[in-house]
């Protein structure tokens, strides 16, 4: 009887290895998790006109400074205490930093899905009739004891959650240090248009001083009968109608103090910047920057990493095809008294294991895979969006920078020679030998040249700003090249 038993069994088993093990090659052949790459051009393009062109000059390396703090390749205390008070108080980056904080909780709470589960339990229950040993009397069942649980991961679709959640993680604080580089550079470009603003300012009033003497000259002119009343007229409306300039940047100087109140985290009400010259230094970016620096921008990094955290989803919906395998088992005491409940005779025990795998869903496991395959195929077209906009922005202000070098270099001369023609017009015209309209053309010409020197100037710190953002910080990186590694080191 026991060998025809035996018989009966071997089949079963027979039958069963080659389901076993077609499921467990099944689950290691779900998704592969792997970063995702593009390939990145020897140098922009930009590099390359710079290059012919002569314009740019390597910069000398500046290891002193800490890495990664590159505000303090501009030389000016006022900005570096500013951005310092912007990384402490900024409410987009606090904002951030606790959506990481709560990223990182989730993977610890998925990889604890991992672990065994265990647990005391305590409990009572009063019944009657639901057991045909017990009394119909109602009768009163007292349990204490310990718990345990845990779920075999075969097929790896707890680890696979838990890498997932991980890679989450590992997007938010690229995403975080994406946030604070956004809010420094905002901070930094901010800050140089109110510098800007302040010297235009100041070259507005210095305008508004000399049209005021030039008024004084010309109404004692008119009332010594030399030039007629309409030669007065006209100077008062240059001196109104720069005064009117002069308040217009008043206005923008004061929105410019507001926007970097809220970005150091200040209400404007009881953040002021003082007026001062614009002393700040402007750094030379190295031609030299290779294209593959952009792999280290915090949100190419973090793009990257939501796309291995949606390939890991897409194996976890993968694995909802095979059977989920837990154990269970549990210790304790039972009794119907109080007072027995901890005796030995009480004493209760029962180990288990359940194996559950859906036959009939409706479509929903395959729905899941499907689902998963879309943010993934969404992740991956939102990385190689993040790449294309990356590559944009530094060819963007590579060009800025390429561009406004050239024309600083030809509005210098423009200033140069509009200073010239206004000191010989100023001294012609107290000698009478040319019109006060010869007078006035000059001067406006002089200033809106200047005006037009200090916007292109504010435009070449806007652009080194907006490239250091573009490449993700600091350019004092080591890049690895086919001839092998090499460093780029330029402020």
């Amino acid at each position: 009887m026991k060998n025809e038993t035996q018989a009966k069994v071997r089949p079963w088993r027979a039958a069963l290895l080659p389901l076993v093990a077609a499921l467990v090659l099944a689950g290691c052949a779900t998704a592969k998790v792997e970063a995702p790459t593009f390939e990145a051009p020897a140098q922009f393009k930009e590099q390359a006109a710079a290059q012919r062109d002569g314009a740019w000059t390597r910069a000398q390396p500046a290891e002193a400074q800490p890495r990664g703090e590159w505000w303090r390749a501009f030389n000016d205390p006022v900005l570096d205490k500013l951005i310092e008070r912007a990384d402490a108080r900024n409410t987009n980056i606090q904002a951030a930093a606790a959506r990481l904080a709560e990223a990182r909780a989730l993977a610890r709470s998925a990889d604890a899905e991992r672990s065994p589960q265990v647990g005391v339990v305590a409990g009572g229950v009063r019944s009657a009739g639901l057991d045909r040993n017990l009394s119909p009397r109602p009768s009163t069942l007292l349990q204490a004891g310990v718990a345990a649980s845990y779920e075999l991961d075969l097929f790896g679709k707890l680890s696979k959650a838990s890498e997932a959640a991980q890679l989450d993680a590992d997007a938010r604080e690229g995403l975080l240090q994406s946030t604070r580089l956004l809010v420094e550079s905002d901070t930094a470009q901010t800050y140089l248009q109110l510098r800007a603003v302040d010297a235009e300012r100041a070259l507005v009033r210095d305008t508004v001083e000399a049209y005021r003497d030039t008024l004084k000259l010309t109404q004692s002119r008119q009332r010594a009968g030399d030039v007629a009343e309409l030669d007065v007229a006209r100077v008062e409306t240059e001196v109104a109608s720069t005064e009117s300039d002069a308040l217009t940047l008043d206005r923008r100087r004061a929105e410019l103090e507001h926007a970097l109140a809220v970005l150091a985290g200040d209400a404007a009400s009881d953040f002021g910047v003082n007026t001062d010259e614009w002393a700040t230094a402007l750094p030379t970016i190295p031609a030299g920057v290779p294209a593959t620096v952009l792999t280290r921008r915090p949100d190419i990094s973090a793009a990257q990493k939501s796309v291995m955290a949606a390939q890991a989803r897409v194996g976890v919906a993968q694995t909802a095809w095979f059977p989920d395998i837990s154990l269970t088992a549990g210790g304790g005491y039972a009794s119907q008294d109080l007072s027995d409940l901890f005796k030995w005779s009480a004493k209760s025990w029962g180990i288990g294991a359940l194996l559950a795998l859906p036959i009939f869903d409706g479509g929903r496991r395959e729905a899941g895979v499907q689902s998963a395959s879309a943010q993934l195929d969404g992740a991956l077209a939102n990385y190689r969006t993040q790449v294309l906009v990356a590559f944009k922005e530094v060819e963007d202000q590579l060009s800025a920078l390429r561009i406004l070098e050239q024309q600083a270099d030809v509005q210098a001369k423009a200033v140069t020679s509009a200073s010239r023609a206004t000191s010989l017009s100023d001294s012609r015209y107290r000698n009478g030998m040319v019109s006060q309209l010869d007078l006035l053309d000059a001067r406006r010409q002089e200033l809106a040249n200047r005006r037009q020197a200090l916007q292109v100037r504010s435009a070449q710190y806007q652009a080194t700003v907006g490239l250091i953002r573009a490449i993700g910080g600091s350019w004092d990186v080591k890049v690895a090249a086919s001839s092998g590694d090499q460093t780029v080191a330029a402020r």
